[in-house]
């Protein structure tokens, strides 16, 4: 398994333009959470311009096809992202040594 770092530039007042996309945006997350591929994600507080999410996957599929889904990108709330294999050396469970 490998873990990968999804980060969202997000444009201005993202907050309450992210209003009317939530729910369903909330939805896919929670379905690759319960899938087990999304560890946890959030945007960033004060300001709140970027989010982050964590992904732990066989490889970069499912992370793509999160953000292909996401209504936030498919709605223009995201400026740009980017999709970084992430090498976790501490609180890595899943050691595959």
């Amino acid at each position: 398994m490998k873990y990968y770092l999804l980060t969202y530039d997000v444009v201005d007042d993202y907050v309450e333009k992210r209003v009317i996309f939530r729910k369903s945006h909330l939805a896919l997350a929670m379905n690759f959470f319960r899938d087990g591929q999304l560890i946890m994600g959030g945007a960033l507080a004060d300001p709140a311009d970027r989010a982050v999410l964590v992904f732990r996957c066989q490889g970069i599929g499912p992370v793509e096809d999160f953000v292909k889904q996401d209504p936030y990108v498919q709605n223009g709330l995201v400026k740009s992202w980017e999709i970084r294999e992430w090498t976790v050396v501490v609180g890595n469970d899943w050691s595959e040594e």
